[in-house]
């Protein structure tokens, strides 16, 4: 499996335990209660060297919200951030080396407010 399918499992792993998110996902959900948070790896780079394979990963967490305050989905980002920073260094065939947080972004995707976390 790539780097990139196992890095977001092992996210949604992290994340489907946190008080008050409804679900996590690897693809668009059907069907999901909110707020929920949809997981996607990727590009992947190529970080190989002389005595093994690697690979850079940006793993995307997009909570999913309703609502005008969005406080409750910002305390829930803080949650999922912590969640995700704290994902196993090994994990199925592959190593994390480095594991940094890169942005924090809001966005109002017009079926209530997104917070995403790179």
């Amino acid at each position: 499996m790539s780097a990139g399918s196992v890095l977001a499992l092992a996210a949604v792993d992290a994340l489907r335990p946190l008080p008050g998110l409804a679900g996590a996902y690897v693809a668009p959900p059907v069907q999901a209660g909110l707020p929920y948070a949809r997981i996607d790896a990727g590009p992947e780079l190529d970080w190989s060297h002389k005595s093994g394979t690697g690979r850079e990963v940006r793993l995307a967490v997009v909570l999913h919200g309703r609502g005008e305050d969005r406080r409750p989905l910002q305390g829930l980002a803080d949650e999922a951030e912590r969640a995700t920073l704290g994902l196993e260094h090994a994990l199925q065939g592959w190593r994390i080396v480095t594991l940094v947080f890169v942005r924090r972004r809001e966005a109002d995707s017009g079926r209530g407010p997104a917070v995403t976390s790179e």
